[in-house]
């Protein structure tokens, strides 16, 4: 549909050029994170596995390599279902972390946050409906429920058919036996 093939590269394109930015400024986005990032692994650190980096220039530039490639998918059409999820996915703590208004105490900076994050949840909102667009196809959800239908019609009439199989044989077996 025309729609989609607007609309994806659309909803797509903030997260290329962040990406982008991000990648060329990694420290600077890194040093802006770096207290969240903190404060996140100090909550739930002993549950994130070693393997994950910890290093906030290491995670800003993982992060903006999710939203070039997830952004690119999506605006080519490519898995648009995986793709805004991981944007999704990738957007709630960049939002967290860069648009916290509430800990802003300057009234002009304040609204300018508040702006921002508002904005981050309308494109989320956004990548909800991206997600969850199969694209006129049935979900896997709905394939699943009418598969174990079908399964389950199957089996019946298998049972059918083995219950008058089974009776024919018996039939035949009391014919044939002497009385």
């Amino acid at each position: 549909m025309i729609l989609r093939r607007v609309a994806r590269p659309l909803l797509a394109t903030i997260f290329v050029t962040g990406g982008i930015n991000a990648l060329r400024q990694a420290e600077g986005h890194a040093k802006a994170a770096e207290p969240f990032l903190n404060s996140a692994f100090d909550k739930v650190g002993d549950v994130v596995p070693e393997q994950v980096p910890r290093d906030p220039v290491t995670i800003i530039r993982i992060d903006a390599a999710v939203k070039i490639g997830a952004g690119l998918a999506l605006a080519a059409g490519k898995a648009p279902r995986l793709a805004a999820g991981l944007l999704l996915g990738s957007l709630v703590p960049t939002t967290l972390a860069a648009h916290s208004f509430w800990t802003i105490k300057d009234p002009g900076e304040r609204q300018q946050q508040q702006i921002q994050f508002f904005k981050n949840a309308s494109v989320a909102g956004g990548l909800l409906l991206a997600v969850s667009d199969t694209a006129g196809k049935p979900s896997a959800a709905w394939r699943a429920r009418h598969a174990a239908k079908d399964v389950g019609h199957t089996a019946e009439k298998l049972g059918r058919k083995a219950e008058k199989r089974a009776k024919k044989l018996a039939r035949r077996a009391e014919k044939a036996l002497p009385h």
